[in-house]
């Protein structure tokens, strides 16, 4: 991993962030690409980035939590072995108790993949999980991002 980017916005929100990143070996499959199920630890990283420099853990030791209820991602190119790839993940969508990313892998500039994920803040209930509000300390430091111009 080396430079990192965040976007902010209105009172230092943040919107979006990039992270530089380089496929490891044990990334790849048998035909010498990255796996598709790479792609999304590679945007949860981006996302847990973001959220670290927003000052917050994705896994706070309070009684909300963070579940992904819904993950895409459409290929448009490879990644190999020690190729270096930009992550940049935006705040597409915010809701009362859920958050959706977007995400925009690239290799130079060239398009590799794009994806979302949603995720619901929860608190235990009843042996299982109920989505409740974003704490206000949290929600406060994110806002939608502006949707990127398209080529």
């Amino acid at each position: 991993m080396s430079a990192t980017k965040a976007s902010s916005g209105a009172e230092g929100r943040l919107s979006q962030y990039s992270l530089r990143r380089r496929v490891n070996f044990y990334e790849t499959d048998c035909a010498g690409i990255v796996h598709f199920s790479w792609f999304f630890r590679y945007l949860e990283e981006a996302e847990h980035a973001m959220w670290r420099a927003a000052g917050l853990s994705i896994a706070p030791a309070g009684e909300v939590s963070y579940p992904r209820v819904s993950a895409t991602f459409d290929y448009q190119a490879p990644l190999r072995f020690e190729d270096e790839f930009d992550v940049v993940v935006r705040v597409a969508a915010i809701g009362r108790s859920s958050m959706r990313y977007a995400c925009t892998i690239t290799r130079g500039t060239a398009q590799v993949a794009t994806g979302t994920t949603t995720i619901v803040c929860v608190k235990a209930h009843d042996g299982g999980m109920k989505a409740v509000p974003f704490p206000p300390d949290v929600i406060g430091r994110f806002e939608v991002a502006a949707s990127p111009a398209e080529p």
